[in-house]
């Protein structure tokens, strides 16, 4: 047993030196949750009962009761007071009336455009297992729809002088696919592009919360009404919030709304990311979210089911879009 009352002799070189704080491990930033995209797309698809829908629907029309009868109200004492000014607001009045029909109207025409992408859709799908004859018909309405659109003359002619060389309405489907649908695919990737480019971008630089969802979610509206116009659907404001809506229950119902690691890692890089702030890590999230609303508003919008043309992958156009962006 040694003696507690000589001294201890330690040995300076068994002894590791104490580590500094420069070299201490950086402390790990949270991974980002619930970002700007996750929230939009999750307000977005939320569903309505009927209650919101009674409650929103009453005060809308209330709402419009009183203004109409407030407007009513001020021309009626305009043209008692004076009948030049009341004559005035009343033309104004019949301004504004006029205005809200033409905008009504095309909302209408928009909403029956989307209708008719639908139900192409649906005979395209039909047509694949149906006879020659339904084949022809659906591709003379898909022919109809883009005749106005100097682009694809070339692919309309390539249709046409191809057709009656296939026997089976599979092919003929499948050659209707390759001919409208690569160009106009095309253009699609480019909107979700730009779109999955400038919401990353927003998400990085701007700092406030609340601002960043709403930019996220204009962008969508807007990057989806772009779509809706490639493939012929040219939704209007009503629309395109219709499309919003829809994309994001698909989005919800099928889990696509939450990102994990894996994907980050994808997209960055292990390396890239360790060397990325937060907010960058929340850019490519909101980024990938964007690409995925925009090839899931494809799916809605274009008249045909991906079957010979295989559907765009989220990943690609993401990495596609932040080319240069995050290098190791």
């Amino acid at each position: 047993m040694p003696n507690p009352r000589k001294p201890i002799m330690l040995d300076a070189e068994a002894l590791s030196p104490a580590p500094s704080p420069q070299e201490a491990p950086p402390v790990p930033e949270p991974e980002p949750q619930n970002t700007a995209m996750q929230r939009a797309t999750r307000a977005a698809g939320k569903p309505r009962g009927w209650l919101s829908k009674l409650f929103w629907g009453a005060v809308f029309a209330l709402f419009s009761m009183a203004i109409s009868l407030a407007a009513w109200d001020f021309v009626n004492g305009l043209l008692a007071r004076n009948i030049w000014l009341g004559r005035a607001a009343l033309g104004l009045t019949a301004l504004i009336v006029l205005v809200l029909t033409i905008a009504i109207l095309r909302e209408l025409i928009g909403f029956a455009r989307l209708r008719k992408l639908d139900s192409l859709r649906t005979e395209a799908e039909a047509a694949r297992t149906a006879d020659r004859a339904t084949a022809l018909k659906t591709l003379k309405k898909l022919d109809h729809l883009y005749t106005a659109r100097p682009e694809l003359r070339w692919a309309r002619g390539e249709l046409t002088s191809k057709q009656d060389d296939l026997l089976d309405a599979d092919s003929l489907m499948d050659l209707a696919e390759q001919q409208l649908m690569a160009p106009l695919d095309a253009l699609a990737r480019l909107e979700i592009e730009a779109a999955s480019r400038q919401v990353a971008a927003a998400t990085a630089l701007i700092p406030l919360a609340l601002v960043d969802v709403l930019v996220a979610l204009s962008t969508n509206v807007a990057m989806i009404r772009r779509i809706a116009a490639t493939y012929g659907g040219r939704a209007g404001v009503l629309g395109s919030w219709r499309l919003l809506k829809g994309v994001a229950a698909h989005l919800i119902a099928t889990g696509a709304v939450a990102i994990g690691d894996d994907m980050i890692g994808s997209l960055a890089g292990g390396s890239a990311l360790s060397k990325l702030s937060r907010r960058f890590g929340e850019g490519v999230i909101n980024g990938t979210l964007t690409a995925r609303v925009g090839v899931a508003a494809m799916e809605i919008c274009r008249p045909m089911p991906f079957k010979a043309l295989a559907r765009p992958r989220a990943g690609t156009l993401v990495k596609s879009a932040l080319v240069g962006m995050f290098k190791a």
